[in-house]
């Protein structure tokens, strides 16, 4: 019986609430700039919110390593192998 994909990827809906609150963020940096708040306010939640963004990317990667990198290695499948590295490359380089 062969799995869907939703079944082959981790979940990642746990990251739902956190990407939630950085979307309530951005709605307030919006706000700060209709209001024309001090530019050092506005920057500070602007790199808050980046700072969240970044912390999300980090675990959805550090997830993306220890389970499809990994399932990969362990396949012992050499193009699967290549094609996970070299996803991972082309994320490092964004």
């Amino acid at each position: 019986m062969r799995k869907n994909k939703a079944e082959l990827h981790p979940d990642h809906s746990t990251h739902k609430k956190r990407l939630n609150r950085v979307r309530g963020q951005i709605d307030g940096i919006e706000k700060m700039i209709d209001e024309r708040r001090y530019c050092p306010d506005i920057l500070i939640q602007l790199r808050a919110a980046s700072k969240a963004l970044e912390s999300i990317e980090a675990e959805i990667m550090q997830t993306h390593i220890h389970g499809c990198v990994k399932t990969a290695i362990k396949s012992r499948d050499e193009k699967e192998v290549i094609k996970k590295i070299e996803e991972i490359m082309t994320l490092v380089k964004r």
